[in-house]
């Protein structure tokens, strides 16, 4: 069995705030794969369903964001799911907004809710970064990471927690490259197009009006006479046989 959580907070007030960016993403997820409806339980809200063989335990803390430690470590110790078969997804400030990231281990990068589950289970389980940008000074981020998403933010949001909830079968894996290379192939701005470059060939080709020349004067060497000049030749032909008749 593996176990993917989403951090954020509980209650409509921080519903759509960019600290709630892990709730979406496992939202998605349970939607997208028909999980079973969400139940309270683990001091959190939690789903069930399966990915090809693999059986997923979908779990939202209802700690509030700084414990959210308790509800998981609760959850994986009645399942006996190792820290290596969690993957948490959460809101990364010093990423930019519609970029992914996934890891196992690491530090928290001061991330509250990252502290509080380091705390219950170890460092061991994957982290699936979400990032949400950074407002630019310190003193601005507990209003940016409490504050709702822009309608602006809207279109790259969508396209993200779609990505994701599609390709996390390759979690269901155990193959996080093979994840993070797809949702990254789809989350990459499209390049622009490059007009074609003219061939040697194409610039070598004569033009039809040019054809036509070039066929007239050929026509004409092997004539001995100047394009189009037939009327010079029957001329000289007339005389010539005038000539000879007297």
């Amino acid at each position: 069995m593996l176990m993917f959580v989403g951090l954020g907070n509980p209650g409509q007030k921080y519903e759509k705030n960019r600290h709630n960016i892990g709730f979406m993403a496992v939202d998605d997820i349970v939607h997208r794969h028909r999980f079973s409806p969400w139940k309270a339980r683990f001091q959190g809200q939690v789903s069930e369903g399966r990915l090809g063989q693999e059986k997923i335990l979908v779990l939202k803390p209802e700690t509030y964001m700084n414990e959210s430690g308790r509800a998981v470590g609760e959850a994986a110790r009645f399942f006996k799911i190792p820290p290596e078969d969690i993957y948490v997804f959460y809101d990364e400030l010093d990423l930019a907004p519609g970029k992914l990231r996934i890891k196992q281990a690491g530090g928290s990068g001061g991330h509250n809710g990252i502290k509080s589950i380091d705390a219950h289970i170890g460092k061991e389980y994957w982290r699936i970064r979400m990032g949400i940008g950074h407002p630019g000074h310190k003193d601005r981020v507990t209003g940016h990471v409490l504050g709702d998403f822009a309608k602006s933010e809207q279109s790259w949001l969508e396209q993200e927690l779609d990505a994701i909830s599609r390709h996390v079968t390759f979690l269901a894996q155990r193959d996080d490259s093979g994840f993070m290379s797809r949702v990254a192939q789809e989350l990459a701005p499209p390049r622009p197009k490059k007009d074609k470059p003219e061939t040697a060939e194409a610039k070598a080709a004569p033009q039809p009006e040019a054809n036509k020349r070039a066929t007239q004067q050929a026509e004409a060497k092997k004539t001995d006479q100047p394009a189009e000049g037939w009327q010079s030749s029957l001329a000289r032909w007339l005389t010539n046989s005038k000539t000879r008749s007297d």
